[in-house]
């Protein structure tokens, strides 16, 4: 769906690269049908994976019945290890009317492009849907509670995106929803504060997700969890429950992210069954690269600068910035009336040598540029290791290795 609003982009801008493409139709069913056939061939692949490593796949709703011990259907199976991985699904406020909303699984069961649509959230899925369906054609309302969406990542990629976001053309609501009704089809939000927004074919909530853990039955087997029903672990990823372990979306760590659970369970098996040292397979949350597929995408990891300057003093932190244009969006190239986008970079470094703790990026393809650039960032990398690098021109990429001021790695005598 975001290379779908991509390409809508770059359709636009054709004429500036000299074809003349005529009018260009979209058909919302023909790209459900090939998603659709997309991710059914990617569940056939999973399961002949699982098949060809001669693991058994049972299928069904599995529960606790004991220490070490799962039901599922009629049949009981014990174990010395058991792992919970169920991840979590995505919630709906409780409001009057919400059976007239659906939330972001009921966005993919949509059998036509929606005309007018209101998407409520501030989260990653909110602004990402947002954006998509803009592009695809749709109208679309963006309700969020604060000032700005993703709260939680770095104020000056988010406030570029606002102000891109509403180029494209997506409304920025401030408030809260009270109820919703709906009158021969057509939807409206009646808001805590009074107002209300009218005329929607699709209400779409995008405002968190829960675990799937209320039909497990884990306090049978001793399991804690929290009040929201996330199962505590240690840094072992070690319910408190002998022989119990949990990862991913179900232990709440904040980065609800597949990947992220891939890579903590690779190193739980490693640990388990590859004799590998505890040391070395302990899951790091606080250094994972993310990416917003919103349009334009976001690529951070690490520490914002107000975090680095609450955690180690801003007499201890130098951040270094570039803003630049994309060739792609030169001047030359945008057709009548085009907005010219624009990508941004901030590196956050602490101490005299300038660690690099921190990147967050804005603009077309940081997407990619990020996952090399996190394993320096692993590995210690400072802005002087950054400045050792050969730039590759023309990228995006070559404008983290050319921030002024240029850090020498040698001392001159």
């Amino acid at each position: 769906m975001f290379n779908a609003g991509s390409m809508q982009q770059f359709f636009h801008q054709a004429a500036g690269y000299g074809f003349e493409l005529g009018s260009v139709d979209f058909k919302w069913s023909a790209l459900k049908s090939k998603r659709d056939a997309y991710v059914k061939r990617l569940n056939g692949i999973y399961e002949r994976n699982l098949d060809n490593s001669g693991v058994e796949f049972i299928v069904g709703d599995a529960k606790f019945t004991g220490a070490k011990e799962v039901t599922v259907g009629d049949k009981t199976y014990t174990a010395d290890t058991i792992l919970i991985a169920v991840g979590g699904k995505p919630v709906l406020p409780d409001v009057p009317g919400i059976e007239h909303a659906i939330e972001s699984d009921g966005f993919f069961e949509l059998e036509e492009l929606p005309g007018k649509v209101a998407v409520i959230g501030s989260g990653y899925i909110a602004v990402e849907l947002a954006g998509i369906l803009k592009l695809l054609g749709a109208e679309v309302d963006l309700l969020i509670r604060g000032d700005r969406p993703l709260k939680t990542m770095d104020s000056s990629v988010t406030d570029m995106l606002v102000a891109e976001m509403k180029e494209e053309g997506v409304n920025f609501v401030k408030g809260e929803v009270a109820s919703i009704s709906e009158a021969d089809g057509v939807k409206s939000l009646h808001l805590k504060d009074g107002g209300e927004m009218a005329g929607y074919d699709t209400v779409l909530f995008a405002v968190g997700r829960t675990p799937v853990t209320a039909s497990l039955n884990l306090a049978s087997a001793g399991v804690e969890t929290t009040k929201g029903g996330h199962v505590v672990v240690d840094k072992l990823s070690r319910a408190n429950a002998d022989g119990v372990y949990a990862v991913g979306d179900v232990i709440g760590t904040g980065v609800d992210l597949t990947p992220t659970a891939i890579a903590a369970g690779r190193l739980l098996s490693d640990r388990l069954f590859g004799g590998v040292p505890e040391e070395q397979t302990i899951m790091d949350y606080d250094m994972v690269p993310t990416v917003v597929f919103s349009h334009p995408p976001l690529a951070v990891m690490g520490l914002t600068e107000e975090q680095a300057i609450e955690k180690h003093g801003a007499d201890q932190v130098t951040i270094h910035k570039t803003t630049f244009v994309n060739m792609l969006y030169s001047r030359e190239f945008l057709v009548e009336d085009q907005f010219q986008p624009k990508t941004f970079a901030k590196l956050v470094c602490i101490g005299p040598e300038q660690r690099v703790i921190g990147l967050h990026m804005i603009g077309l393809a940081v997407d990619e540029i990020l996952q090399g650039f996190s394993v320096a960032i692993k590995m210690g990398a400072t802005k002087a290791d950054f400045d050792s690098a050969v730039a590759i021109h023309p990228t995006s990429s070559e404008e983290l290795v050319t921030i002024p001021p240029w850090q020498a790695k040698y001392k001159i005598e």
